[in-house]
């Protein structure tokens, strides 16, 4: 378990993140067209997970903006944008602000992706959507990078993301 604020007020995780070295977790989450994605759907690609509460928030919008104007110049990069908003939402946000170089990747059907990856707030007003955290894997999906965000309403380290990218 992890603690976390929001505002200033404590709040907590459901457990801790894949440490640097691992193997991620595989997943399964929903993309916009609702088919299931999964690891394997991005092999042979480093994957930077940008984990956040819902892309209505400021923060959240401006690290989907910020990671998607850095995927437009590195092809063997997926920019993976994680949240429990639907898959509708995402990309509505999406495309009304021209941002083409992430994929949205929704908690909709589960929050096992949460669980597993230590990020599932499990009290205060938030109680089941994720924290903010950024998890950078490699091609071969193992953890290079991992940040948990200590306030929520803050920005997560982009420099640093964007550099265990390579």
């Amino acid at each position: 378990m992890a603690t976390i604020t929001l505002k200033g007020n404590e709040i907590h995780t459901n457990g801790d993140m894949p440490a640097v070295g691992d193997k991620a977790p595989d997943f399964r989450l929903t993309a916009k067209d609702l088919s299931d994605k999964s690891l394997s759907d991005f092999a042979g690609k480093k994957k930077l997970l940008n984990i956040f509460p819902s892309m209505d928030t400021p923060v959240c919008a401006n690290s989907t903006r910020k990671f998607n104007q850095h995927a437009s110049q590195h092809s063997d990069t997926v920019m993976l944008m994680i949240s429990a908003d639907l898959p509708f939402a995402m990309e509505r946000f999406c495309s009304d602000e021209s941002l083409d170089n992430v994929v949205n990747l929704s908690l909709m059907r589960s929050r096992d992706f949460a669980r597993d990856y230590g990020v599932l707030i499990e009290d205060g007003p938030m109680a089941g959507i994720t924290a903010r955290a950024v998890v950078v894997l490699d091609e071969n999906d193992k953890v290079v990078y991992r940040e948990l965000v200590p306030e929520i309403a803050e920005e997560p380290d982009y420099e640093a993301a964007i550099k265990a990218l390579g």
